[in-house]
C-alpha cells in the first residue's frame, strides 16, 4: 500500500490547484451511480443503427455492477484512503462503500471497452472520459491507484465479455456465422 500512498501523495502536493479542485468533482459526479453510461447506452438502444452497441453496454454494466458492488466490494473489504489519512479534506461527500475496486472507473471502462470491442469509434471519446474519471478518484483521495487499476481491468474484461457474449448469442440463433 506504500506506492499507493506514494501516488496520491504526489497528486495532493503537486497536481492539487483551484482549476482541478472544481473539474474533478465534476468528471466524478458524471459517474455517480454510472448514470452518463446508463443515459448513453438507453440513447444507443433506441435507434435500430446503435442498438446491438446499447445492448453491449447493458450487458457489460450490468456484468462489472455485479461483479464489483455485489462481489468485490464487499470480499475485498478496503478502507478507502481519506479514511486512513484524516488530515485530508475531501471534495466531495465521503463514499460509505469500501475502496476496491473502483466502480465509477470499472463502469466507465465497462462502457468504453464495449464501444471499442463492438468496433464502435465512439470508444475514443469515452476512453478518454473513463480515464479523466479514474484519475478524478485518485485526485479526490477515494480510491487508491490499485483500485483504479482494478476497476479498469475489470471493466475492460466486462466489455470484452459482454461483446463476445452478443457474438455467440448472434450465432447461436443463426444470425452470424460461427
Amino acid at each position: 500500500m506504500n506506492i499507493d500512498f506514494m501516488i496520491l501523495d504526489f497528486i495532493q502536493k503537486h497536481m492539487r490547484c483551484e482549476m482541478l479542485d472544481a473539474v474533478m468533482p465534476v468528471i466524478t459526479a458524471l459517474g455517480n451511480g454510472g448514470i452518463i453510461w446508463i443515459a448513453m447506452t438507453a440513447i444507443l438502444l433506441c435507434f435500430p443503427k446503435t442498438r446491438r452497441l446499447g445492448a453491449g453496454m447493458a450487458v457489460s454494466l450490468a456484468l462489472e455492477a455485479v461483479l464489483c458492488n455485489v462481489i468485490l466490494k464487499p470480499l475485498a473489504a478496503r478502507t478507502r484512503p481519506f479514511d486512513i489519512r484524516t488530515e485530508i479534506v475531501l471534495l466531495i461527500a465521503r463514499p460509505h462503500d469500501y475502496s476496491f475496486p473502483s466502480g465509477h472507473t470499472g463502469a466507465a471502462f465497462a462502457a468504453a471497452a464495449a464501444l471499442y470491442f463492438g468496433k464502435s469509434r465512439g470508444w475514443i471519446p469515452a476512453g478518454i472520459l473513463a480515464v479523466l474519471m479514474g484519475f478524478s478518484r485518485l485526485y479526490l483521495y477515494v480510491h487508491y491507484p490499485t483500485d483504479v487499476l482494478g476497476g479498469a481491468l475489470l471493466g475492460i474484461i466486462t466489455g470484452w465479455m459482454s461483446v463476445r457474449f452478443l457474438e455467440k448469442a448472434d450465432c447461436l440463433r443463426g444470425e452470424r456465422k460461427c
